[in-house]
């Protein structure tokens, strides 16, 4: 459970950018701020998927400003003109007529006007007249201690004499979103009722639906839900629509013939207008409305809404994915892969849409999405920053962006493993800062430093730390390196090479030259990140850590710049030209350990001779070769120019030279023990046995000045 509780905590840990946005877009669906943005998403879908005709034989008869004009009259019109309305559409014999018109006080023309109109409805028997309700919010008042007062809902019902013949009477309820737009009708309401308390009702839309379905027109059933989502055709003007004033005049004879006749009002100054999907600038009549919410009733095509809870989810799921993307393909990968991901929701939504009539949410999901992968993002970029502060002390460039890329601090843990330690120190630095001002100290130590480091790192090792002049690495950590203890000595060879040039600096400037010393051990030791609440430190502990420090110290004592151990050779033994030193007991080791002195390039062992001459290399069992020039030579190695760079330190190469004042061609093998740019030392392992006498006689003869680069 150790094990697998740790991987859940380090998962969570990398989705904890998703993980918070998700319960913010939870939040946000909760507390309502989204709503609005998905109420926008679904008026957008009706614009993309553009407008379609209606199928349903329904015409407006409309209430508008041509009709106030032509019939010279304002509003209300007398209730016997909407008696002989009524009469001239029943002479087509309609299916419905339904009057978006309240009638719910006494005419100002007197009783015999309403009894006109009463009359008409009578003579129709298919028409369903409307009804409006109405809160009533009576003012608390207080009176000995106690509140009275209270809210109550009342009904504008037609007058007893208009409705006693009607078909029906049914709500004219239009109740918008609270952005004002009208996207839903009911289809049941809540009447007031005296004895019951309330009854339902059918709606308007629901009981013309009723009457039309009476009458012998193929609909489909009414939906059982309270509501539905209003499936519009098109904006204002879908509907086939004629004035009001030309049917009164005998102006529309058989058109209203099986239809489904509407009444209302579409004039602005009536204020009966609102916005839809279609019509956002709030311009579409009531009437017009209810014309669509009628056709989707009859076509049985309602838009059908993903339950919210569903979206919610569907939200999560996607703040959860926009951050396990940035978490396994990083940023910009994850970048392009998020972009798809919105394509590809974007199309499936506008396809559930277009095709099957359903709307999906789709800006919490969208919101998700990209909050999920922003957050993540900003959260990686932070936290790669404090990791990139901690652990560069460390790491070389390239192995710390290897461990922010993973973001595995589980790597890092203290753990056993082999790994090659190298510790150096600068010979005698005590006395030398005791003649220099601190400040040049400080500076002799920092461009030191420096160039160390950049070693290291150039052969993937990790400091461990500094010790005043002394710098500790590690090798084969916190990645695997095949070649750790090659790349150790690699180091050390390098050191002093770059000693040199760093000495020739301080001599010339301050009067100080320098030499260090190198001791490198292999072997198990615990490596990680080790230390205090307070100050850790990426580190190794162990015997093995001892020796290689004590390694060292010993090369004051046996005249070797560097030092490995037995442990050591084992790994790298006929890759550099070693000599043994013997064995030595060091403090802290009861049992001798053998040790090996590497020979550097900078070591000159024997004088040397200037040599101009071509040399061909091949790579024992490789089989390459290249051509380069020799720059000098002794008995014990030369020096080239020109060594392409993959010709690496440790090489073994046999080599073949002539002219140059040779008498004749030189063949010896050799490994490449330093490099320079395209310079390269070379130090004879074997030398042909007519060959050495002829490099010892030109060596003698003192041909040229002796080179000042390295065997």
């Amino acid at each position: 459970m150790g094990r697998v509780g740790a991987r859940l905590t380090d998962l969570l840990r990398k989705q904890l950018g998703g993980i918070g946005a998700a319960l913010f877009v939870v939040a946000l669906v909760l507390v309502g701020p989204l709503e609005r943005w998905e109420y926008l998403w679904f008026d957008q879908l009706f614009e993309l998927r553009g407008a379609r005709p209606p199928t349903a034989p329904i015409i407006i008869v409309t209430i508008d400003e041509s009709s106030f004009q032509e019939l010279s009259l304002q509003w209300p019109f007398p209730r016997a003109l909407h008696g002989q309305l009524i009469d001239r559409i029943r002479a087509d014999r309609p299916l419905v007529i339904g009057l978006d018109i309240i009638f719910d006080s006494d005419s100002m023309f007197g009783p015999k006007d309403d009894e006109a109109l009463g009359a008409a409805v009578a003579r129709a028997g298919n028409v369903v007249l409307g009804l409006a309700g109405a809160q009533d919010d009576q003012p608390l008042v207080s009176v000995g201690g106690k509140v009275l007062g209270a809210k109550r809902e009342v009904s504008n019902m037609p007058l007893p004499v208009i409705r006693k013949g009607a078909a029906a009477i049914a709500p004219l309820t239009v109740v918008p979103d609270p952005d004002s737009h009208v996207r839903r009708i009911p289809v049941r309401v809540p009447v007031p009722d005296p004895v019951k308390g309330y009854e339902w009702w059918l709606a308007f839309d629901a009981q013309l639906h009723r009457q039309v379905s009476a009458a012998g027109l193929a609909t489909r059933p009414l939906p059982d839900a309270e509501e539905v989502l209003v499936n519009f055709r098109g904006g204002p003007r879908t509907f086939q629509r004629v004035p009001y004033y030309r049917v009164v005049r005998g102006e529309t004879p058989g058109l209203f013939h099986a239809k489904i006749v509407l009444i209302g009002s579409t004039s602005e100054v009536q204020h009966d207008v609102f916005a839809t999907a279609f019509a956002r600038g709030g311009d579409m009549s009531g009437v017009e409305i209810h014309a669509n919410a009628l056709e989707t009733l009859i076509r049985g095509d309602p838009i059908r809404e993903v339950p919210k809870p569903l979206s919610t989810v569907l939200a999560v799921v996607a703040a959860l994915a926009g951050s396990a993307l940035v978490v396994r393909l990083h940023a910009l990968r994850a970048l392009v892969v998020t972009v798809v991901l919105f394509v590809v929701g974007f199309l499936l939504a506008y396809a559930g849409f277009l095709l099957a009539d359903v709307w999906m949410r789709g800006v919490a999901c969208t919101f998700a999405l990209v909050l999920g992968y922003g957050a993540t993002v900003v959260e990686n970029f932070v936290h790669a920053q404090l990791y990139k502060r901690r652990l560069s002390p460390f790491f070389s460039p390239d192995v710390l962006r290897a461990l922010v890329r993973a973001r595995d601090e589980q790597s890092l843990g203290p753990r056993r493993r082999v790994a090659t330690v190298l510790f150096s120190d600068i010979r005698g630095f005590t006395s030398i800062s005791e003649r220099l001002q601190p400040e040049q100290v400080e500076e002799m130590l920092g461009e030191y430093l420096t160039e160390m480091t950049q070693i290291v790192f150039k052969h993937r090792g990790s400091v461990d730390k500094y010790m005043g002049d002394g710098i500790m690495a590690l090798y084969n950590a916190p990645f695997e390196d095949p070649e750790h203890a090659l790349n150790a000595i690699r180091t050390g060879l390098e050191f002093q090479e770059r000693a040199l040039a760093v000495s020739a600096r301080w001599q010339e400037k301050l009067g100080v030259s320098i030499r260090i010393g190198v001791g490198i051990n292999t072997g198990e030791m615990l490596v990680g990140t080790l230390g205090s609440r307070q100050r850790f430190e990426y580190t190794a502990l162990g015997d093995n850590v001892n020796l290689a420090s004590r390694l060292e110290s010993a090369t004051k004592d046996h005249g070797a710049s560097i030092i490995i151990s037995e442990y050591t050779y084992e790994h790298v033994k006929g890759r550099f030209p070693i000599r043994e030193l013997g064995d030595v007991t060091v403090k802290g080791k009861s049992r001798p350990v053998k040790i090996y002195g590497v020979v550097p390039a900078s070591v000159r062992q024997h004088p040397r001779a200037a040599l101009q001459a071509l040399a061909t290399l091949t790579a024992l069992g490789e089989g390459r070769t290249c051509r380069v020039r020799t720059v000098d030579i002794g008995e014990g190695g030369l020096a080239l120019a020109g060594v392409p760079p993959e010709w690496e330190v440790g090489c073994k190469i046999q080599i073949r030279l002539e002219g140059g004042g040779l008498p004749r061609r030189i063949v010896a093998e050799g490994t490449i023990v330093s490099r320079r740019g395209e310079a390269a030392g070379v130090q004879f392992t074997a030398l042909d046995e007519d060959s050495a006498p002829v490099v010892a006689d030109y060596v003698a003869r003192g041909l040229g000045a002796t080179s000042e680069d390295q065997d």
